[in-house]
C-alpha cells in the first residue's frame, strides 16, 4: 500500500504545449544504459525524446557515455591488453580512478562490451551484448527507430566535462554542431543541447543564432551549494542555487529555453525522505520564460520518496510508487522529465 500523506500542490499549468518524457540514458532500468538496445527500449515505450550523454575518444569522436572513466559500465577490465591504462585523474576537481575514454581510440573502445552500472538492482543478463555507441550511430538509429514508429523522436545529447575536454583539446561544442548538421534528421528533428556548464551554453546560444528552430538549449542544474565547473575554473563564485534565483533564472533565460534541476530542487526531501512541500521553483523559472526539465525518476524503492515505498526492500521495483510521484510532480507544472523507465512515465502521463 502507498502511504496516502503526500500533500495536495496547487496546479501550476506547464508552458509547454505537451509534458514530454525523455528516455534517461534510453531505458537504463530495462537494457544497459548509453546502448542502441537502451535507446530503443525508450523509443518502443513511448520516450519523445532519448539522452545521450557525449563524452570523447582520443581521436576526437564523440560516444554516449554518462561518465568519461568506463570502469563501471564497460568490461575494459576483462581485457588483458589494456590494464595498463587504468590510471587516476582529476575530473571537474573530483579524483577518479579507472579507464578513460579519453585514453582509447574508437577502434579500441568499439573491443568493449556494455555492462549494468547498477547490477545490485538491476539485470545483468545483457551484459557483453551491446558496444559503445558513436553520435552517429545514434543519430542514424534514432532516425529509422522514428520512422518505424511514426513520429519524430528527439535527441538530447548533454556535454559532458566540457571546460576538462576543452582543456585536453578536445572541445566537444563545434563537433555537436556538424555533427547535427550533417544528418538530415537532426536537422529538422526536436534536439535538446544540455550542459552543467554556462560558457558552453552561451557559446552554442551565439553559434545557433535563431537559424536552426529545432534545437534547444537546456541549463543543467546541480546541488545549490555546488557551482558549475567552468565557473570554478574561471575563478568565479557563482553556485547553482544563487542560479535559481528569480533574477538568476532570467539570465539564464537569455541563453537557455530550459532548466533541468534535480527532482529535489521542485519538491525536497524532509529529514525522513517523504516529500516535503514544493518550493516556487517551477512558477519562478516560468515567470523568466523558462521550461522546467528535472532528473531523475526511478523505479526501485530506493529512488522513490518513502511516501510511495512498496515494503521494506529497496530494492523492489515499484512500478506504482514511480506513477504516483510522477503524478505529484506534474501537479507542479512541469514541462517534461528524464525517466529510467519511459513505459512508467508515459503510463504516470497518459492514465493521469
Amino acid at each position: 500500500m502507498l502511504a496516502m500523506s503526500v500533500a495536495v500542490h496547487a496546479h501550476e499549468k506547464p508552458l509547454a504545449a505537451k509534458v514530454l518524457v525523455i528516455g534517461h540514458r534510453g531505458a537504463p532500468a530495462r537494457r544497459p544504459e548509453h546502448t542502441l538496445a537502451s535507446y530503443g527500449k525508450a523509443i518502443a515505450d513511448g520516450a519523445d525524446l532519448v539522452e545521450p550523454d557525449l563524452v570523447m575518444t582520443k581521436d576526437g569522436v564523440m560516444v554516449a557515455r554518462h561518465e568519461n572513466e568506463i570502469g563501471g559500465t564497460t568490461d575494459v577490465a576483462n581485457h588483458p591488453e589494456f590494464a595498463a591504462r587504468k590510471t587516476s585523474k582529476l575530473i571537474d576537481g573530483h579524483a577518479e580512478t579507472g579507464w578513460f575514454t579519453e585514453d582509447f581510440t574508437l577502434a579500441e573502445l568499439k573491443t568493449l562490451r556494455a555492462r549494468e552500472r547498477l547490477p545490485q538492482l538491476r539485470s545483468s543478463k545483457y551484459d557483453g551484448e551491446f558496444q559503445v555507441p558513436t553520435l552517429d550511430e545514434i543519430i542514424d538509429f534514432v532516425a529509422a527507430e522514428s520512422a518505424a514508429v511514426g513520429h519524430p523522436v528527439g535527441i538530447i545529447p548533454e556535454i559532458k566535462h566540457g571546460s576538462y575536454f576543452q582543456q585536453l583539446g578536445l572541445p566537444m561544442e563545434d563537433r555537436l554542431l556538424a555533427t547535427l548538421a550533417a544528418h538530415s534528421y537532426t536537422r529538422t528533428a526536436p534536439v535538446e543541447i544540455q550542459s552543467f556548464e554556462i560558457a558552453n551554453l552561451k557559446y552554442l546560444r551565439g553559434k545557433l543564432g535563431t537559424a536552426h528552430p529545432n534545437i534547444r538549449l537546456l541549463q543543467l542544474i546541480d546541488a545549490a551549494e555546488q557551482q558549475p565547473y567552468d565557473v570554478v575554473v574561471a575563478g568565479g563564485k557563482l553556485s547553482y542555487g544563487e542560479m535559481l534565483t528569480p533574477a538568476g533564472l532570467r539570465v539564464i533565460a537569455r541563453y537557455a529555453d530550459a532548466i533541468g534541476p534535480n527532482i529535489s530542487a521542485i519538491i525536497p526531501p524532509t529529514a525522513d525522505d517523504h516529500l516535503g512541500a514544493p518550493t516556487t521553483l517551477v512558477h519562478d523559472a516560468h515567470a523568466a520564460g523558462l521550461e522546467l526539465h528535472p532528473y531523475t525518476f526511478r523505479p526501485e524503492n530506493q529512488f522513490l520518496a518513502r511516501d510511495f515505498w512498496q515494503g521494506s526492500d529497496p530494492k523492489t521495483f515499484n512500478e506504482a510508487g514511480l506513477i504516483a510521484q510522477i503524478r505529484v510532480y506534474l501537479d507542479t507544472g512541469i514541462d517534461a522529465f528524464f525517466v529510467d523507465d519511459p513505459a512508467i512515465g508515459r503510463k504516470a502521463l497518459e492514465d493521469r
